[in-house]
């Protein structure tokens, strides 16, 4: 990462603001901006998140905003309503509340002596979601948006659901956000309210696992806030980027497919993180690519973004496989439409001891049965990787004993693929709910195998999520199952393996029953989108160096831990996956805020018992000064019956004040049952 010390702008910073909306609440806002700004306005670019700009997102903020604001934008980072100073309670993600303050705070954007009238919104995660939504709703001022790691349609790319399976993510993101909606404003920035707004949150945000787990199916819960139930909705210019080893890159290919406005796709190998500092790299010079973005479209200049390609992919070369990579060697490919001129789809049919080049068949082939024992899946990494912990892949020999594999004869010449894979299969099930995960790996010489994409489908899923039915014992059925889309290289004396299993813990939650799925080759096929190398690839326009604004200043205290751990009791049988992300302890210089931050997971079986899954999360957070001192730990437990989830959470939230006697300032407890929806 090169540092920009000296930008084209000096840049004044305000280190709060509170954004006034319609019903008398105020956001607190973070504001970077030319120091000329309030004589020669300047656009406006939001990043609208709940993670606490006052302090855990200060550390990207300081490298992200600056540098913006210094070639001559107002950067600003604003709590949303309920999160980090701001007032209120958020009792869920994607609601209309966020989107309607959001439009109040474009407007008040828009009207400021330093801001020309024109607002930029961008963001990754959360803050791609709602640059997407908002942009959907067309304030006036909203003239473009950055959207990073993020979907168009919440229930079919996010972290919730996949093919209907529900996902250990699922748990995850609800734990993150438990642990957030129950911190305290800052008394710095509130004042001497902050203990009430603190109570007023841990009171009424809710457990959000529990809605969550409502909504199985694509139901109206999902749909208000999922831009792809009108894509004209959207009427800005969009740029939408992603990673490899991210969970939200399919939405780029959509986005980019359906949308009817300027748009740009930008896919690296990165995990869930903004390109500049991508993992695994290479990291790109994003920041330069965003000012150019932001230039052409809030400001009127040519930078040239007119004669490049729509998408731009990072072509992955084979790599051994391994839970984490420094880089991923490769190179970078354009297209100049989506769907792409010159990708052919290729067939490959499944027969009884392999899959060949071909057309299936109208006759079903041979036929096996599958019932995969629950360890598949201990080895499948993240659903999206956070790069904390070593959350990717490993080798898929470890799997595959537990599953149908299907390989092709090695390769005579490299082979390369671009876009989204398809299985179509002809199954059937003993049981009425059954679930098939779908693995494709390159097979190197050594017989070692790297992933490089997946899919999974909950078969009562089989016709669409809105109206899932339950399926009929021994009846046969035609299923279509996408993979997540790739751009990867297989070189020349490699074999393509597709592997198929009834689970897939703790990536996602096992069906009710162990069923027993019956798989006919001859009509069963993998379709591959192969793209022809092209020389034109070489002349593309080179990203430059990763820049950033200077990184913030921070003394760590205590030393942190991340441990990504497999292990198997052979005396009871249970198998446990144990993640540690701990963040250790440090302090933010320029404010003196001592923070503390853990969060541990434990995924469980025991045996072939689907009925013994086990996901446990506890969190730990405080935040100190002298004078002030809090700390929340919360606690999840989600287990299953064949009837019901069932969720048991513990919320537990201190003051530690040495004049206080009892520490403790609220506790809440759950226990909550929802009956299972066909998952």
């Amino acid at each position: 990462m090169r540092i920009v010390e000296e930008l084209p702008h000096p840049v004044r910073t305000v280190e709060n603001v509170f954004i006034p909306l319609r019903d008398g609440a105020r956001l607190a806002a973070r504001l970077w901006m030319p120091e000329d700004a309030e004589q020669e306005p300047v656009p406006a670019v939001l990043e609208y998140i709940p993670y606490r700009k006052r302090d855990s997102t200060r550390g990207r903020d300081a490298m992200n905003h600056p540098y913006i604001a210094g070639h001559g934008y107002a950067s600003i980072r604003v709590d949303m309503r309920g999160s980090g100073d701001s007032d209120g309670v958020l009792v869920d993600e994607y609601r209309p509340q966020e989107h309607e303050d959001a439009e109040d705070v474009i407007a008040w954007l828009a009207e400021q002596p330093w801001c020309d009238g024109s607002v930029g919104m961008m963001g990754i995660s959360w803050g791609g979601f709602n640059s997407l939504q908002v942009a959907a709703r067309r304030p006036p001022a909203l003239k473009a948006i950055i959207s990073a790691s993020a979907t168009e349609d919440l229930y079919v790319d996010n972290m919730h659901y996949m093919g209907g399976c529900l996902l250990g993510d699922n748990l995850s993101e609800a734990t993150v956000m438990f642990a957030f909606n129950s911190l305290p404003p800052d008394p710095e920035i509130v004042g001497e309210q902050w203990r009430d707004m603190w109570l007023e949150r841990l009171r009424g945000s809710g457990l959000w696992l529990e809605t969550w787990l409502e909504h199985q199916r694509r139901d109206d819960y999902w749909k208000p806030a999922s831009v792809c139930e009108d894509y004209s909705s959207i009427q800005v210019p969009v740029m939408a980027v992603g990673g490899w080893a991210d969970g939200y890159t399919n939405a780029i290919f959509r986005l980019l497919e359906h949308l009817e406005v300027p748009r740009r796709g930008l896919i690296g190998p990165w995990g869930h993180k903004y390109p500049h500092t991508g993992v695994p790299g290479p990291a790109i010079g994003f920041l330069q690519e965003v000012v150019r973005w932001w230039d052409h479209w809030l400001k009127g200049r040519d930078t040239g973004l007119g004669e490049e390609p729509m998408l731009r992919a990072w072509m992955q070369d084979s790599v051994p496989p391994e839970t984490s990579y420094e880089d991923r060697p490769g190179r970078w490919v354009g297209e100049p439409s989506w769907p792409a001129p010159g990708i052919e789809p290729r067939t490959y049919v499944l027969r009884r001891h392999g899959m060949e080049q071909g057309s299936a068949t109208d006759e079903p082939g041979h036929e096996v049965q599958l019932k995969s024992p629950l360890s598949v899946g201990m080895f499948a990494g993240k659903w999206a990787s956070y790069a904390a912990t070593p959350d990717l892949p490993f080798d898929q020999r470890e799997e595959d004993g537990g599953a149908l594999i299907y390989e092709t004869d090695p390769f005579a010449e490299p082979t390369e693929i671009l876009g989204l894979p398809e299985c179509s299969f002809l199954v059937s099930s003993d049981k009425p709910v059954a679930m098939l995960a779908v693995r494709l790996s390159d097979v190197a010489p050594s017989g070692e195998a790297t992933r490089i994409t997946y899919g999974l489908l909950n078969l009562t899923h089989r016709d669409g999520s809105a109206e899932p039915q339950p399926l009929e014992p021994g009846r046969k059925y035609r299923v279509r199952i996408p993979l997540n889309g790739i751009a990867q290289r297989v070189p020349a004396g490699h074999r393509l393996r597709l592997s198929v299993s009834t689970s897939y813990w703790p990536l996602a939650w096992p069906s009710p029953e162990a069923a027993t799925v019956t798989l006919a080759t001859g009509s069963s096929t993998l379709t591959l989108p192969i793209r022809a190398a092209r020389p034109g690839d070489a002349e593309l326009r080179p990203f430059g160096e990763p820049e950033s604004a200077p990184e913030l200043e921070v003394t760590h205290l205590e030393p942190g831990e991340h441990r990504w751990t497999v292990s198997r009791d052979l005396a009871t049988n249970v198998s446990t996956m144990e993640i540690v992300n701990d963040q250790g302890a440090f302090r933010i210089d320029e404010t003196g805020t001592v923070i503390r931050r853990a969060t541990s997971e434990w995924y469980s079986f025991r045996w072939n018992d689907v009925n013994s899954v086990r996901g446990e999360t506890r969190t730990v957070r405080r935040f100190e000064r002298p004078g002030w001192r809090t700390e929340v730990v919360t606690r999840t437990v989600l287990t299953s019956t064949p009837e019901e989830f069932l969720i048991s959470a513990q919320l537990d939230a201190y003051e530690l004040d040495p004049a206080r006697g009892d520490p403790r300032v609220y506790s809440e407890n759950w226990q909550r049952s929802i009956p299972r929806d066909l998952v």
